[in-house]
Formats: structure tokens, C-alpha cells, sequence
């Protein structure tokens, strides 16, 4: 059985690691560099790093810290955020990423994920999808969760797929930040339309949480903010705990 990971996120803007809830409402939440050398002696299994703002601000991604991060980390290192076409994918695998994420520009022009996993690999390419329920029906959102669209979640993630897409990083912005757990509903029906593994993010609040997405859908890994980043769940409890559920963790 393949065991599922555990993935703190860096959500950045202007430099430093923040969080908010629902995608608003930001807070500092500290040094980014540091962060990231703590997560991996603490066993994460891979580290992601959003650069928030770039789509919205209309700017490339934050290189030198990229690279800073990727420097002092031996984990696989997940980037997203300012991605708009394969040059700008092949700089962040230049400056030390090993995946890139893409939102918005898949979103705009769907055939950038093919040109990305040509160029890359499937393995290389993540496509995040940010989704939010509208008129009782979950929806894509974009420009950093700000901007609806008419996608239904279910149809994007079909078809992410069939473009190229190695993996999805599925955010609900209704749970975002609430630690009232992640969108079980939404995250069983995409990991259950898709043979891509997807990471399910968004809500976590306690260890159960954890337990519960990898229970109840099948998700291949589950990521987590503030939660890491204040310390409320040490990634080695957290580990320990969904071992003796017997979910498969790598130690």
C-alpha cells in the first residue's frame, strides 16, 4: 500500500509566510526559510510553497526566496503561484523546485498543462484548484480564490486530467483556515473522478481531521498551514497518531 503524505503549505506575500481563513484575512506567520528546515527535520514529506498574490498582482515568483528554501531542503518542494507559461515553470525547476503548481493559467488557457508536462513530465506538473460552493454546486475559483468561474469542480478535474496533469492540490475555500475539518464531500467525489493522486488541503484543524480524509476519500496526501506553522500539531505526533489507525505514513 502507498503511504500518504503529510505537506505543510507556505502561503507567501510580500516575502513572509502568512495565513489567513477563507482566503482572507492574513497574519503573519513566520520566516519561510526557517519554516521549511523545520518541517523536513520533522519528517515532512514534501513542502509547498504558494505564492499567493503573484497571479493577482500581476508578477513573476518569488525566485531568490525559491531558491533559499530549496537550498537548505533535501524533500520534494512544490511551487506555485505567478506560473503563466513553461518558461516561467522551467525558471522555479531552475531555481531549485521539484513540481510546479498551476491555477489560474490552467484555468485561461488549458492547454498550457499539456505544454507543461511535455516539457517537464506528468510527474512535475500540479494543477491546484481552489473551489468554493456556489448555488449549492462546487465551483472553480481563480486569481487566489477571489474570482468565480463557471467550471464545476468535477468537470475541471476531469479534464486537468486528461490534459496531463500528474497530481492536484484541491483547496476548499469554505473550509480554508476554519480547523472544522476538510470538505470530505467534495474531496471523496474529485479523488474518486480521478486516477491522479490529489492532495486534499483545507480545514485542518485536529489529527482526527487528518484521519478522516484519508478514511473517508481517497486522497493520496493531506496538507496543512497554521496548524504546522504554530506548532499545534507536531508533524511526528500527527504521523504517530494516523499509524495507529493503521494508515499507511512513512516514518
Amino acid at each position: 500500500m502507498i503511504n500518504k503524505r503529510i505537506i505543510p503549505c507556505l502561503d507567501i506575500k510580500d516575502g513572509k509566510t502568512v495565513k489567513g481563513i477563507n482566503f482572507i484575512g492574513l497574519r503573519d506567520s513566520g520566516d519561510a526559510v526557517k519554516l521549511a528546515k523545520r518541517y523536513e527535520k520533522e519528517g515532512a514529506d514534501e513542502l509547498v510553497f504558494l505564492d499567493i498574490t503573484a497571479t493577482v498582482e500581476k508578477r513573476k515568483n518569488l525566485i531568490t526566496l525559491v531558491e533559499k528554501i530549496a537550498y537548505e531542503i533535501n524533500i520534494p518542494f512544490i511551487v506555485g503561484g505567478g506560473i503563466s507559461c513553461v518558461e516561467d515553470a522551467k525558471i522555479i525547476i531552475k531555481a531549485g523546485a521539484d513540481k510546479i503548481s498551476v491555477n489560474t493559467a490552467a484555468v485561461q488557457n488549458p492547454q498550457l498543462i499539456a505544454e507543461l508536462a511535455n516539457q517537464l513530465g506528468n510527474q512535475s506538473v500540479i494543477v491546484a484548484i481552489d473551489t468554493k460552493i456556489e448555488n449549492n454546486k462546487w465551483k472553480v475559483f481563480t486569481h487566489g480564490g477571489q474570482m468565480a468561474t463557471s467550471l464545476l469542480t468535477i468537470d475541471w478535474v476531469k479534464e486537468v486530467e486528461k490534459r496531463g496533469a500528474g497530481e492536484i492540490l484541491l483547496t476548499s475555500i469554505n473550509n480554508d483556515g476554519t480547523k472544522n475539518g476538510f470538505a470530505l464531500d467534495i474531496t471523496a467525489a474529485v479523488s474518486s473522478a480521478v486516477t491522479i493522486p490529489v492532495i486534499a488541503s483545507g480545514g485542518a484543524g485536529t489529527m482526527q481531521h487528518f484521519a478522516d480524509v484519508f478514511e473517508k476519500t481517497n486522497v493520496s496526501a493531506a496538507l496543512a498551514a497554521s496548524i504546522f506553522h504554530f506548532n499545534e500539531i507536531p508533524i511526528p505526533q500527527l504521523k504517530n497518531f494516523l499509524i495507529k489507525r493503521n494508515i499507511p505514513i512513512r516514518i
